[in-house]
């Protein structure tokens, strides 16, 4: 590489650096977020009881808002109580978010050491 673009390239690798740590400081709020969590996620369960002369055998289902999380690999269902659902969706939504944020800082931090050995490795060329 000729030496006269090391210094075009290495300001394109301390900007993409400093995205780099923008991306890292927007996943770091929602890790800072103070919202209780709940591990797992809500949703409606529609199902057939199992009693022959039920309605649900023609069609009509039990319908109830579960909790549905893993335990030691187990997966744990929890029929909540409707005064539950509007505490506890917003909780799991925000557990969501959180391990979404946290898969972020390990891919960012991934990417920023890719570009400090390169910037390294370049400055380290100029010498």
């Amino acid at each position: 590489m000729q030496k006269n673009h090391r210094p075009a390239q290495l300001s394109r690798l301390r900007q993409a650096l400093q995205g780099q740590l923008k991306e890292l400081q927007g996943a770091l709020r929602v890790i800072r977020g103070r919202g209780a969590l709940v591990k797992g996620n809500v949703y409606e369960l529609a199902r057939k009881c199992g009693k022959p002369s039920c309605a649900c055998t023609r069609g009509q289902l039990h319908r109830s808002i579960v909790l549905s999380s893993s335990e030691e690999g187990k997966t744990q269902l929890r029929v909540l109580a409707p005064g539950e659902v509007a505490q506890i969706r917003p909780q799991s939504e925000r557990y969501l978010q959180f391990r979404q944020a946290r898969a972020q800082v390990g891919k960012i931090f991934k990417q920023m050491l890719a570009l400090i050995n390169r910037i390294e490795q370049i400055r380290r060329e100029e010498g």
